[in-house]
């Protein structure tokens, strides 16, 4: 490696914090007797340490960015690209807690319990969900050598049973090494209306979405104003910044001006586009000539198989991810300005991810609410259609009354020429994403892209040697799990540079994969993200049945052609390779992800208790802390003052695209069941409700014991049934993602239509108290 971007190791960071320095005067009884000397804190960092900065966009596909020969405008990947050097060999876990958990600490997902995401987290090792201390993450060692460190935007590594403004926060972004964060702690957020923390601390968006609110110009708004801030502040201290945006994950949502952009350029459909992708790509020089475009799988539907009434719905689906990406291309845009503007630009490692895992095709056939496939409700596309029409007909894509999300073969487009997406270890397209580096200091530019072999728990050991870092053997008393990932340090200035490993393993919910020197061996396994409802034959299904294939990348680019019968012996020996490295990093049992999400979803996470008393001025107690109104036999009961015609919510459990409410609306007591948009039960006393002292009890019964089965619901008060009615269908698992309980208002995202223009609509009279049990 050269010399040029590889620091000498600095002294004494084997063991973290640094012992403190001791006082260098000497204390006499008096003053006078006393000897005064200046205490000196040595220097932890040589000069010219560069501050670092790392951008990760969300379910974002290499075929999707201008840059790389897609058709969505990435001017600021153009720019860090043309500034810079790129690598188009980079690969991620194909899921976002894993990746963001290895990317943050240098290590492999499963051996720091990160094997699925937070909230389906179960009890073996490589499944816990939470960051050990034995893996510091790369911004607490960074801190302890004197950087300021901060995060903005999505987390998504913190147990979900944690995320309360109770805390515990220690497994918070501020209790794993950053000083600074403000984001949302969940996997996914309404851009108009999420549940915001700073720090640790629920903070409402500063904007309404009728006042110009979306979060990813937020995100840029904190992060530009905390640059400034240590300009002013800490302007002799480098810095760490993390910006992991929300986009491109669902919902999909921008303001329709950004959607237009792209009105009328995906008429002609998916396969088209991944056609004139795969041309434009090799015209770049982005991938080999050689490449071969890959084959859409028979269970995606091709563009011609679309009937025609449903088209223009799929193509408005695109423009509206289409433009939500390219906006997010543009606050990254805003953030690099302003490093030049304030100076820093020029000394500052700045790392633009495209993607935490390929395109996400959780959308399924394309839906108005993407939890609809979580919750696995069968839909039809009419439905979706027939529902937006009611909404303000195609225009309503992309705005706050929707959870869009494209079909999942756009998200196949948007991974060209891979056959891979979002949740699939085993295939290019779920784990490749474009990586683009710019140091101006340090690193020239060169247009041509590196296609050595690198994961996202490279990244970590290359800061380290690029800064001069040993990577500690023990951090706040806790012995280090060794780094898994290998310097690629030197390759930004030299692309011949050696860097990365030879081996690296994939798994995620049972699809997984072996990368050793140039050959791929890979199964799909039971799951396809993109097919509706539970894999047929999962609750037999064993990985020692699964059809492995086998691939020489170094010939193969895009993973299209399967030797596995020419090559049996190099299967066998690859098959055994990753069985010894799924036994050393915890992966063990294979599959084991599935074990929540497919096998015991009544294992979810979920409140250890059956009965709350809740005070009137609780509010954002996110979903997943809270009882389960919607989906458990149970009882509310809310103690009252109510004026005369009286107004307002008395609580509301999720949001816009999927929730229940209570409320009092000119004195009729209200309730309604908003199913992902798509089905709504109102229930509507038939007299108005007096004013006085009430007690008000809503009754949640199944009426029949099994999931997604009807829910009687009975609305009492003062003893007197006074409203009741059945709801259809319920949601077995949750509403939302990142949406929140709230007592006596509605914040966040308004879960009844009939009062959204009233948001956040505030109870008009005083509640006593608020008790739930489970019955």
């Amino acid at each position: 490696m050269t010399n040029d971007v590889v620091a000498p190791k600095l002294p004494g960071g084997e063991t973290l914090p640094f012992a403190p320095v001791p006082s260098a005067s000497v204390a006499g009884r008096t003053l006078q007797d006393s000897t005064y000397a200046q205490r000196v804190v040595p220097r932890r960092l040589g000069d010219g340490a560069p501050n670092v900065v790392i951008v990760l966009i969300d379910d974002a596909g290499p075929g999707l960015p201008t840059t790389f020969g897609g058709e969505v405008r990435t001017d600021t990947m153009d720019r860090i690209c043309s500034e810079g050097v790129s690598y188009n060999r980079f690969h991620t876990t194909a899921m976002c807690s894993p990746t963001r958990a290895s990317l943050l600490t240098g290590r492999n997902h499963h051996e720091i319990g990160n094997g699925q995401i937070a909230e389906l987290a179960n009890d073996w090792d490589g499944y816990a969900g939470k960051i050990p201390r034995s893996s510091a993450t790369v911004a607490e060692v960074l801190k302890q050598y004197g950087y300021a460190t901060s995060a903005f935007g999505k987390w998504h590594n913190t147990p979900a049973e944690e995320t309360t403004a109770a805390g515990p926060f220690e497994n918070w972004p501020t209790g794993l090494g950053f000083e600074y964060f403000y984001g949302f702690l969940a996997g996914e957020a309404s851009q108009y209306e999420p549940h915001l923390v700073r720090n640790t601390t629920v903070v409402a968006p500063p904007k309404t979405p009728e006042e110009g609110y979306h979060l990813s110009e937020d995100l840029a708004d904190d992060a530009i104003s905390w640059l400034r801030r240590h300009k002013a502040f800490n302007a002799d201290k480098p810095f760490f910044m993390y910006w992991a945006s929300g986009c491109l994950h669902g919902p999909h949502h921008i303001m329709k001006e950004w959607a237009d952009r792209y009105a009328g350029k995906f008429d002609d459909g998916w396969d088209a586009y991944r056609e004139r992708v795969f041309a434009a790509a090799k015209e770049k020089g982005w991938i080999p000539q050689d490449c071969q475009l890959t084959e859409r799988d028979a269970t995606l539907a091709s563009w011609d198989s679309i009937p025609e009434d449903e088209k223009p719905f799929q193509r408005r689906l695109m423009e509206v991810a289409a433009g939500y990406a390219e906006h997010v291309d543009v606050q990254v845009g805003r953030i690099a300005d302003e490093l030049d503007r304030l100076g820093y630009g020029e000394n500052t490692l700045f790392v633009y991810i495209w993607g935490d895992n390929g395109s996400s095709g959780e959308g399924q056939n394309g839906t108005i609410a993407e939890l609809l496939a979580q919750n696995g409700i069968p839909t039809t596309v009419r439905q979706h259609i027939d529902t937006l029409e009611e909404l303000g007909g195609l225009d309503a894509l992309g705005s706050p009354l929707v959870d869009n999300q494209y079909h999942a073969a756009w998200a196949w487009a948007g991974s060209t020429p891979y056959k891979g997406m979002k949740l699939l270890a085993s295939h290019l397209g779920g784990t490749r994403n474009p990586m683009a580096i710019r140091w101006p200091a340090k690193v020239d530019p060169d247009p041509t892209p590196r296609d050595l072999f690198l994961h996202c728990n490279d990244v970590v050991p290359t800061i380290y040697d690029i800064i001069g870092i040993v990577a500690p053997r023990t951090v706040n008393g806790e012995p280090q799990i060794p780094i898994a990932g290998a310097s690629f340090a030197g390759t930004l200035v030299d692309r011949h540079a050696p860097g990365g490993k030879p081996t690296q393993y994939f798994e995620i919910m049972g699809s997984r994969a072996i990368y050793h020197d140039g050959w791929l061996a890979s199964a799909r396994g039971p799951r396809l993200p993109w097919v509706p409802g539970a894999p047929e034959g999962i609750e037999s299904w064993t990985p020692d049945n699964d059809q492995w294939e086998l691939y020489h990348l170094d010939d193969d680019w895009s993973q299209a052609t399967d030797l596995a019968e020419q090559h049996p012996d190099k299967l066998v020996q690859m098959r055994e390779m990753f069985a010894i490295e799924a036994a050393r990093n915890s992966v063990l049992p294979v599959g084991g992800g599935l074990w929540v999400p497919v096998y015991h979803p009544e294992l979810r996470i979920a409140p250890p208790y059956r009965e709350w008393q809740f005070s009137s001025d609780t509010i954002r107690m996110p979903e997943f802390c809270a009882p389960a109104l919607g989906n458990k036999n149970n009882t509310v009961t809310i103690d009252a003052d109510l004026p005369s015609n009286a107004n307002g919510v008395l609580y509301a459990l999720g949001a816009a695209a999927g929730g229940l409410t209570c409320y009092l609306d000119d004195g009729y007591l209200c309730y309604e069941y908003n199913l992902f948009i798509l089905q709504r039960t109102k229930i509507r006393s038939a007299t108005k409700l007096p004013p006085g002292s009430a007690t008000i009890v809503v009754e949640t019964r199944y009426a029949e014991p099994r999931p997604a089965g009807p829910l009687d619901i009975a609305l009492r008060v003062n003893g007197e049934v006074v409203g009741q009615g059945q709801v259809p269908v319920s949601a077995p698992l949750l509403f939302t993602a990142n949406d929140c309980l709230d007592i006596g208002i509605c914040l966040g995202s308004p879960v009844s239509l009939d009062y959204r223009e009233r948001a956040p609509f505030p109870f008009e009279g005083h509640i006593h108290g608020v008790h739930v049990a489970y019955t």
